[in-house]
């Protein structure tokens, strides 16, 4: 068996590798037998952490076209030594953990195949217990353990196929019903999904269509791993094209698009506006604004100086972290645990959480709560686009990405950006932003570029992302010049 470099699949708190050819460059690092042992040690692990025999799994996967030799290699790895896997074939990723907390299925545990907007050839495991997803510590041991526990494997226990996401939509449904006090809410309302040939396409039938919604005019709900139409990710504009076309094209009132497994989303208005990164943060903030007032938002870096007066203006307060769906989830936990009143975790990419969801990063939750707002806005005879009217969108965007081209990327990026704080301090109409969690994030006043620019390390690569946004027609450029004057200095930075 196949073991060689398990550990190199880690990327963060999940595991992804290259499972197909075809892409030149690009060769295997991630075959069945490998995903056949870490879900086997993921058992081995977790069967120590819970200190039981044995237990009960859920296996999921998207539409990738390696997903069912990777899910049914992962099954066969968790059914060994008596343990009952449960095969839920095309599921998406909040659905699996949901597993965990299902009162027929009780879950110890749940794997999810997947690399969510990644290209075709490409695949990966996500991991779940009834505390959430795995940390990248977790993940770490797991990989440890995948390259050192022995490979007899003596399958005794059961696979049994169990579709879950009829249950996973009925909770859906039941709780709109419950928040808005109609049976059929969406009556009377025209709604189109992008699913992007995703696990996402069940959300038409199962959900909006019960809920009484018109859905005529949705793209690409059939799941189909060459991904046909388009990279399924609401950050892509080629995907932002689509659902926008549809909802214009078809008159609609509201358009949803969702990634790969269903753990990002984003919503676009009757205008064909998009409703993504710092407007979807502050929609799903105003309603947890409204619930829990005063209480704290946590969001990644690069999030912008108008959502945090949207947000102040609610009276809510905004706080910035770290990139990294994980990081930003484990910073509203750990603000809860020291008294601070924290209900949403949100990355400007779309993956979100809430307290009360568990602080699940889930996409179809966060729609759902999109959707008994726009229930609501609908019986008063308003329009999405009348929600966000207070918030102030920048007028000019722009990432550049650095390349560090030294083999110790780490340490010259930590030398950037000690350097660049000190560079900062001293430019005229700049003020550094404390307290910051990542990289040097500086306020650029109206005689500098009115905005502001953040220059950080990336999580996993040796790139040095530079966010640079404006209120200001030719603000970005203004600002840009400023950095490059520094940067410029640097041979290393490609």
């Amino acid at each position: 068996m196949e073991i060689k470099d398990i550990k190199r699949l880690q990327n963060g708190s999940d595991v992804r590798g290259i499972v197909l050819e075809g892409i030149p460059g690009e060769a295997v690092n991630f075959t069945p037998d490998m995903a056949m042992k870490i879900a086997f040690s993921f058992a081995v692990w977790l069967e120590k952490k819970l200190a039981k025999g044995p237990m009960t799994f859920a296996v999921g996967r998207d539409s990738r076209l390696s997903g069912p030799h990777l899910a049914q290699a992962v099954a066969r790895g968790l059914v060994s030594n008596g343990h009952t896997v449960y095969q839920c074939g095309i599921a998406t990723t909040p659905a699996m953990f949901m597993t965990t907390l299902d009162p027929v299925m009780k879950a110890d545990g749940a794997i999810m195949v997947t690399a969510s907007h990644l290209p075709y050839n490409r695949n990966g495991l996500k991991f779940f217990t009834s505390d959430g997803g795995l940390d990248k510590e977790d993940i770490t041991a797991i990989l440890e353990l995948a390259e050192t526990v022995g490979t007899n494997f003596t399958p005794g226990g059961q696979a049994i196929d169990y579709d879950f996401l009829p249950s996973y939509s009925t909770g859906i449904v039941d709780f709109v019903r419950k928040k808005t006090g109609g049976e059929k809410p969406l009556n009377g309302t025209h709604v189109v999904v992008d699913a992007g040939n995703g696990a996402g396409g069940f959300f038409v039938d199962q959900v909006l269509k019960p809920l009484g919604a018109n859905t005529a005019g949705s793209l690409y709900l059939d799941p189909d791993g060459t991904f046909p139409n388009h990279i399924p990710n609401p950050e892509e504009p080629e995907a932002i094209h689509h659902i926008t076309k549809a909802v214009l094209d078809n008159k609609a009132d509201l358009g949803i698009i969702f990634d790969t497994d269903v753990d990002r989303a984003a919503i676009i208005d009757e205008k064909g506006n998009a409703i993504n990164r710092n407007g979807f943060i502050a929609f799903i903030s105003s309603m947890l604004l409204s619930d829990y007032p005063g209480s704290t938002i946590v969001t990644d870096s690069v999030t912008s100086t108008g959502l945090t007066d949207y947000i102040t203006s609610l009276g809510g307060k905004h706080h910035r972290f770290k990139r990294g769906y994980k990081n930003v989830i484990n910073e509203a936990i750990r603000l809860n645990e020291i008294g601070i009143e924290t209900h949403l975790a949100m990355e400007t990419s779309g993956h979100g959480a809430i307290k009360e969801n568990y602080f699940l990063d889930d996409g179809a939750y966060l729609v759902t709560m999109a959707l008994i707002k726009f229930a609501e806005l609908h019986k008063l005879g308003k329009p999405v686009s009348s929600f966000l009217e207070g918030l102030n969108e920048p007028l000019e965007v722009k990432e550049i990405r650095f390349k560090i081209t030294v083999d110790d990327f780490k340490t010259y990026g930590e030398k950037v950006l000690e350097d660049f704080k000190t560079f900062a301090g001293k430019q005229p109409g700049w003020t550094l932003v404390e307290p910051n969690y990542e990289g040097v994030r500086v306020n650029c006043d109206e005689t500098a570029g009115n905005g502001w620019c953040l220059l950080r390390m990336s999580l996993h690569e040796p790139i040095m992302p530079l966010n640079i946004e404006s209120d200001t027609v030719g603000g970005c450029e203004l600002i840009k010049a400023t950095l490059m004057q520094y940067l410029d200095q640097y041979e290393a930075l490609a």
